[in-house]
Formats: structure tokens, C-alpha cells, sequence
């Protein structure tokens, strides 16, 4: 059965750990992929998505460029000036000033999709309706966008996973907040807004899961795996690409250690594409319970005016509000035994750098 998955990225280290990822995947087909404006400028974003796609040799994948400014920098005037875009901050400090660390990407061949990334979500969903996996690994500024264009989005997805937020928890962007829903808080709010309403609708539509950094900062690469990974990996077209994803991560184990977590580095976003898969290929997880993870369900929103929190995701845990829950959120993962299965998946590489030696 071939699993269909459009991704919401903004390339990124760990973003790019897990595009190459779902290369290595054989029974998926990459229906799209949105590049978000969020760890570097969109711009830049695009460049990196197309450079990790050419270097891979899979170039036949569209990449959708982003709407360059969060939802609440949207004026009435659709043209983007340099004025709108001056005092936007980015993630260079994290991921380098070009997103890649330092890895060298090529210059791509192949030019973005002249189609945008949030009609591509709404094109992607209306041709595959009920089997589309959604995937976001960035800010939520694209798909928020989609709902505008196409409100039954939630109705025609089969599930959406999101990379993003902090739940009583201390933030690594403000002191509650995380990254991809600080960049466009707005953009989140509507999503959970969308898929609530649509809940009501379709009560046995499937709950979004968020994975915040609470649980994924459990998910950290080491110089140590990252060796076991580039010695045992075979075929030569696969391997600059592992040359160069270390070369981003060298970046990536340096920040985090000039940032006082040592010597490795947090890989948000493969687990959460990973985690995506494996519950597509095999749905019926126990309650509370997600591919090499723990979950709770619970009513979420996002802070939208707090001076101290703007950014902040909220769980009603104890129902106060009143409200059905609208969102999965994951609270622990297995972080061992789904490193152990990334290392393999990268070492091994896409399908077709076996074939030589399996015929």
C-alpha cells in the first residue's frame, strides 16, 4: 500500500535529517512539499529543500514555496516589500546563516513549483481525499493559508501531524514558548480552530498530533551515532548525502553546546515525519499511545496577546474550559529505540541504492 504525504518544512538541520529520511522510504509517495519561511527566510528555505532534494537525486519531487511573512504581518496589499520583511527573526544563530550548518548543498536544477504552497496542501488533499497524511514540520503559516482557500481541509486529510510547541514548559525560543508556533502564532490558532470545528462536524474525524519539545528534545543525535551511521552506509550516490548532513550537524552539535546541552543536538523533526509513517501503516494504536510514544488528548490553544507569552500553547488538562479535546499531544517518547531505527533507515539509504546488490 503506497502512503501518501505532503510535508510543511523550513529546512533546518533536523528538517533536513528528516527529508532525507523520507527518501529513504519506499512505499510513500512525496505528494508535495511546502517550504515555510520560519528557521531561515522562505527564500532560503526553498533553495535548501530544492539543494537536499538535488543532492539526493530526487529532483521529481515539487517543492511550494511559502508565503514569505506570518499571518499577522498580512496586509490588504499582496506584494511583500523589503520594509515587511526587515526586523523578521529568524533561526541563524541555531542553523546557520543559510539554514545548512555547514554543509555545501548544489545549486539546484530544477526550478520551485510556480504553484504555492498553501494551493498545493488544498490540490494534494482534493486528489487523494481521506488518504493524505499531512506533515508539518515548521511554522503552520502555509496550511493555515490552505484553510482560507479550502475550509473542508480537515475532512479531506487522513491525519496531520505538527512539530511544534511547549506545554508547562520552559520554551528555546521565549522563556514558555517554541520556535515553529512563536514564528506565526496566529497560523496555529487557526489550525486547531479548523480541526475543532470540523470535529463537531465528524465527530470520528482523527485528532491532530502535536509533538512539542518536551517531548522531542528526548530525541538527540551524538558525534557517536552520527559515526555508526556514516561508516556503515553503502552505495555511493548516498553517501555525499551523509557527508553533508554531518557537516550540518557538526553545526547543530555546536550550538547546542554553546547553549549549554552538551555536545549533541535535537532532532525534532525526523521523529515526528517517522512517527507520521508508522501510525499511517498501522493505525489501530492503543488509547494514549503512538508509534514510540505516549500521548494524552486534551483542549489546546495558543496565546495570542500575552506581552510575556505570546506563542504559547495551552492544555486545558484539568477541563476547565469546558471543551471536547481537540489535539493528541505527545508527553513521552521511546527515544533509544526509534534512534536505533533511524540510524539504520539512513544507513541503509532509498531503495534504489540496494537494488545492485540485492539482484
Amino acid at each position: 500500500m503506497t502512503l501518501r504525504l505532503f510535508l510543511d518544512c523550513d529546512p533546518g538541520i533536523d528538517d533536513a535529517i528528516a527529508l532525507t529520511y523520507l527518501l529513504c522510504q519506499d512505499d510513500v509517495d512525496v505528494v508535495g512539499i511546502a517550504a515555510s519561511g520560519g528557521n531561515v527566510a522562505t527564500a532560503q528555505v526553498v533553495a535548501n529543500t530544492l539543494g537536499w532534494l538535488e543532492l539526493a537525486g530526487r529532483s521529481d519531487i515539487p517543492v511550494h514555496p511559502g508565503h514569505p511573512l506570518p499571518l499577522a504581518r498580512h496586509g490588504d496589499d499582496p506584494r511583500v516589500t523589503a520594509t515587511d520583511m526587515a526586523d523578521i527573526e529568524y533561526a541563524d544563530l541555531t542553523h546557520g546563516q543559510t539554514g545548512t550548518g555547514y554543509a555545501t548543498l548544489p545549486t539546484p536544477t530544477v526550478a520551485a513549483s510556480s504553484t504555492s504552497a498553501a494551493q498545493a496542501w488544498v490540490d494534494a488533499a482534493r486528489a487523494h481525499p481521506g488518504e493524505l497524511i499531512g506533515v508539518v514540520i515548521g511554522p503552520s503559516t502555509n496550511l493555515a493559508l490552505a484553510l482560507d482557500i479550502e475550509p473542508r481541509l480537515p475532512h479531506l486529510l487522513r491525519r496531520l501531524f505538527i512539530m511544534g510547541g511547549a506545554f508547562n514548559y520552559r520554551g528555546n525560543t521565549h522563556p514558555t514558548t517554541e520556535w515553529n508556533v512563536t514564528f506565526d502564532p496566529e497560523s496555529t490558532a487557526q489550525v486547531l480552530t479548523a480541526w475543532d470545528r470540523a470535529r463537531h462536524e465528524q465527530p470520528d474525524l482523527e485528532l491532530p498530533v502535536i509533538a512539542p519539545i518536551e517531548a522531542t528534545e528526548a530525541v538527540a543525535m551524538t558525534p557517536e551515532r552520527l559515526s555508526v551511521i556514516r561508516d556503515s552506509a553503502t552505495g555511493e550516490a548516498w553517501t555525499p548525502v551523509l557527508d553533508q548532513l554531518a557537516e550540518a550537524l557538526r553545526f547543530y552539535f555546536e550550538f547546542h553546546d554553546w547553549d549549554g546541552l552538551g555536545y549533541l543536538a535535537h532532532i525534532h523533526d525526523p521523529f515526528v515525519l517517522a512517527c507520521a509513517l508508522a501510525w499511517a501503516r498501522n493505525p489501530d494504536q492503543p488509547a494514549g499511545e503512538l508509534p514510540w510514544a505516549q500521548t494524552a488528548t486534551a483542549p489546546v490553544d495558543v496565546e495570542l496577546t500575552g506581552t510575556l507569552t505570546r506563542g504559547e500553547t495551552v492544555a486545558d488538562w484539568l477541563g476547565r474550559w469546558g471543551k471536547e479535546p481537540n489535539a493528541e499531544i505527545i508527553r513521552t517518547i521511546d527515544a533509544d529505540p526509534f534512534l536505533d531505527h533511524l540510524g539504520a533507515t539512513l544507513t541503509k539509504g532509498p531503495h534504489h541504492e540496494q537494488r545492485p546488490e540485492n539482484t
